[in-house]
């Protein structure tokens, strides 16, 4: 049994390793797709979500947009920020994959 860090949530069935590969997959446990290109801006029926990684193209933070095309972020044990754009947090790495799923235009949640 792998180990559990409390009050983290990681998917059964997705490694759990600080990789962009096995961030991906845990993403897909929620319905988002990895996108061919690192398109940040807002498409109507999508919500984003993008990685960031360290030099050594390891993962570091995550980010969602919002309805609005503003993203939001949580930052350790602080509250919630929202930034304009993803690159506002140069800080924690370079944007290395963006991810969308469908979500529905009335009830919010996926398709």
């Amino acid at each position: 049994m792998e180990e559990e860090t409390e009050g983290v949530f990681w998917p059964d069935g997705v490694p759990r390793e600080e990789t962009i590969e096995a961030f991906v997959a845990a993403y897909k446990t929620k319905d988002y797709l990895p996108c061919d290109d690192l398109n940040t801006d807002l498409e109507p029926g999508f919500e984003k979500v993008v990685i960031y990684l360290s030099a050594e193209n390891e993962p570091t933070h995550a980010a969602r947009q919002l309805p609005t095309g503003a993203w939001t972020s949580k930052l350790g044990e602080w509250e919630d920020i929202e930034h304009k754009v993803p690159l506002c947090l140069k800080d924690y790495g370079k944007v290395g994959k963006v991810l969308k799923r469908r979500v529905d235009q009335v009830g919010g949640g996926c398709q």
